[in-house]
């Protein structure tokens, strides 16, 4: 069903995509949310055994249509959204073990580019940026039982990026998150070939920089079905959902909970001579409220040192 076009709807077509960020946010078009759904897939819950890795994650989000609270196209918005984030990410997974778990820390600092068209209530907005985004660090623990991994984790996103309170393409959210997460992956079979997982992130958002807009809470879940075939080859289906958890406060803000459901496939392989890891999965998003509704592209290489 198409919305009407009314001054309402432009409203909320600039209200929504004001709080639009890059790697954080942008690229998914959520306006509170730091974590970018699909960014993990096949076995997102598996934390590498000790070791030195860099991970680079190269991600394509590609969207023309921003949906209402009822997940209705506001055609009135015209929105053409362009974003390509490259992510380089260090992990140090440590010997040292408590209870049971090997306890690790990791960091990344997004690379992005922007591109932005929207209708909003003082005419057509268009913009394009690269900049670097918010840096991220986080400490973790994993542990590997004969047919389970389970992972946690504590981190925060700290506003280093370049932001602005109006209407932008900046990389930079422009305020403080602490996230937590918490996943597992089950090997259903003996020889471990088949995989289950699933991973859950719950992020809490301090007041934007120069407003008093506080984004709203936000949870995240990423799963896998999977199957392994000669060993270092995973074939299988992703998926996402990100759900606003209480509403962004402040001035001008509508108090609309977003929501995104995405879902695709991936194809990951192993080369143990180099001792190189690489991704590649397309989830598309079949449902969006309050948020730009569209595709994601993501190709990750995996390097152990």
């Amino acid at each position: 069903m198409k919305t009407p076009r009314n001054p309402r709807n432009e409203l909320i077509a600039g209200l929504l995509i004001a709080g639009l960020l890059a790697w954080p946010g942008l690229v998914q078009g959520q306006p509170s949310a730091h974590y970018v759904p699909g960014s993990e897939g096949i076995k997102a819950a598996t934390l590498p055994p000790p070791g030195f890795y860099l991970r680079d994650y190269n991600l394509f989000y590609d969207a023309s249509q921003l949906n209402d609270a009822h997940g209705n196209k506001i055609d009135a918005a015209g929105a053409d959204a362009f974003v390509y984030a490259n992510v380089p990410r260090l992990l140090w997974i440590t010997e040292t073990k408590v209870l049971g778990g090997y306890l690790g820390v990791d960091a990344l600092l997004p690379i992005e580019y922007t591109s932005l068209q929207v209708n909003t209530p003082a005419g057509r907005f268009s913009d394009q940026t690269f900049g670097i985004g918010d840096f991220f660090a986080e400490g973790t623990w994993s542990a590997h039982p004969e047919h389970f991994d389970f992972a946690l984790a504590a981190g925060f996103w700290a506003p280093t990026g370049d932001s602005s309170p109006f209407l932008t393409t900046r990389a930079g959210a422009g305020y403080w998150t602490a996230m937590l997460t918490a996943g597992a992956t089950w090997y259903i079979d003996h020889d471990k070939q088949w995989a289950v997982s699933a991973l859950n992130r719950y992020e809490f958002n301090s007041e934007k920089n120069d407003t008093d807009i506080t984004p709203g809470q936000v949870y995240t879940l990423e799963w896998g079905v999977s199957r392994t075939f000669m060993k270092t080859w995973d074939v299988g289906a992703v998926g996402y959902y990100q759900q606003q958890v209480t509403g962004t406060t402040g001035t001008g803000t509508s108090g609309e909970l977003g929501r995104v459901a995405g879902v695709g496939p991936e194809i990951s392989a192993f080369f143990p001579k180099i001792m190189l890891g690489v991704s590649f999965r397309w989830v598309y998003e079949f449902m969006a409220e309050s948020r730009l509704q569209g595709q994601t592209f993501t190709l990750t290489l995996t390097k152990r040192f």
